[in-house]
This record gives structure tokens, C-alpha cells and sequence, in this order.
């Protein structure tokens, strides 16, 4: 279990695009696989993205495959989310969370990982 840090949501119009980033601790963070969730107000928690520890394998949702891209650097000790072509509809709390799995392996289910960041607010206008 890690502390992780999410920033750089904001306000921004449709069309427009933001880099998130997930924060997570000095010399072992590059050993957890780290998933990207978002909830919108009223809705069910709901997948994104998803990293393996050395960032060789990545995995998106279909519903975004194409406008969000996954990354990470662990010289930052950060995995990033890139999202563009925002739409009203993207508004929503974006979450990440993290699984130690140094094997390499990767995750997309809210149980598979044991440590969430607080959130960071995405709003879209049209």
C-alpha cells in the first residue's frame, strides 16, 4: 500500500486537453501496476487505463481508446493519463490506484488494487 497524489484536473471547453498525473513514493513506486478510474456525479466508478510496473505493457478502455493515452516515468515517480478531445461528458473525478505486482502484470478491476489517490476534478464545458 502507497500514498498517491493526483493533479492537474481543471476546468477546460470541449475540444480542449489536459496531462493528469499520479504521484507515488521515491525508490518503490516503480515496482506497482497503476489503473486510472473516473466517477462522474450519480454513476458507477469506471475504468480508463492501466500500466505494468516498467511500463512495457498498457491497456485502455474502448470508450476512450483513441483520445486517452497511459504513460510513465520513474525518474518523476509518476504515471501519467493524457486526455484529448475532451468532451462535456469526460467531466467527471479522475482517480488513480495502485497494485504492487513487479512481475509486470496489469489491472482494470477497482478490486485489484489496494491503494487510491483522493482524486483530481476534470470539468468540461461546452
Amino acid at each position: 500500500q502507497v500514498q498517491l497524489v493526483e493533479s492537474g484536473g481543471r476546468l477546460v471547453q470541449a475540444g480542449g486537453a489536459l496531462r493528469l498525473s499520479c504521484t507515488g513514493p521515491e525508490r518503490t513506486f516503480l515496482n506497482f501496476a497503476v489503473g486510472w478510474f473516473r466517477q462522474a456525479p450519480g454513476k458507477e466508478r469506471e475504468f480508463l487505463a492501466t500500466v505494468s510496473a516498467n511500463g512495457a505493457r498498457t491497456y485502455v478502455a474502448e470508450s476512450v481508446k483513441g483520445r486517452f493515452t497511459i504513460s510513465r516515468d520513474h525518474a518523476e515517480n509518476s504515471v501519467f493519463l493524457q486526455l484529448n478531445s475532451l468532451k462535456p461528458e469526460d467531466t467527471a473525478v479522475y482517480y488513480c490506484a495502485a497494485r504492487y505486482s513487479p512481475s509486470g502484470g496489469y489491472y482494470y478491476r477497482e478490486s485489484d488494487f489496494g491503494s487510491w489517490g483522493q482524486g483530481t476534478q476534470v470539468t468540461v464545458s461546452s
